[in-house]
């Protein structure tokens, strides 16, 4: 069952790598050039603050995923720490759940952060007089709105390495140890 379940968790991670990687140049390389007003106007990602902290955010994030991948495949002493069967491994488990849901918040608090932006640019507030753009700049706008679907089925694969990371860190803990270390704190 261990040998499945890390087949499973480097699917996810090399899939969320590939989501991660998609979403940022998708939403980096798109742009569209408009006549609007008399005069040329482009729209690009760097418009966007949002944006521009997303592609950044999932490039970290796909970084961090690929060296996991690596380090689960290779021979490395990170590697064989998480191999060593008499205990040593209980801390590197809670780093890396630590650092699998810093992963998780971060590309999902960017993604959401882009969504909300994107909308605004559907939407439009007229009361701050921001006009809608996704109508002049059609091309741009369901690229953009393909890169955060993308990114957020990234974050539901994220979600998923997750679980699997406290899974492997909670079989840790045998019910007899829990057990001698609650009667030793009594």
């Amino acid at each position: 069952m261990k040998n499945h379940m890390e087949k499973t968790e480097a699917f996810l991670r090399l899939s969320s790598v590939l989501l991660l990687v998609l979403t940022a140049l998708l939403i980096g390389l798109d742009h569209q050039t408009k006549f609007v007003f008399f005069a040329y106007r482009k729209a690009s990602y760097d418009n966007v603050r949002a944006l521009v902290v997303l592609v950044y955010v999932d490039a970290v994030v796909a970084g961090y995923n690929l060296l996991r991948l690596f380090g689960q495949c290779s021979s490395t002493p990170a590697a064989w720490v998480k191999a060593n069967p008499n205990g040593s491994n209980i801390n590197l488990a809670w780093l890396s759940l630590l650092l699998d849901q810093m992963a998780v918040y971060v590309a999902f608090g960017a993604n959401s952060a882009a969504f909300q932006a994107s909308v605004l640019g559907i939407t439009g507030i007229p009361d701050f007089q921001w006009m809608k753009l996704c109508n002049k700049y059609t091309k741009f706008c369901i690229q953009m709105g393909g890169a955060l679907m993308c990114g957020y089925v990234a974050c539901l694969l994220l979600i998923s390495i997750s679980f699997i990371t406290a899974f492997n860190l909670f079989r840790q803990y045998s019910p007899k140890r829990f057990l001698l270390l609650k009667s030793i704190s009594d």
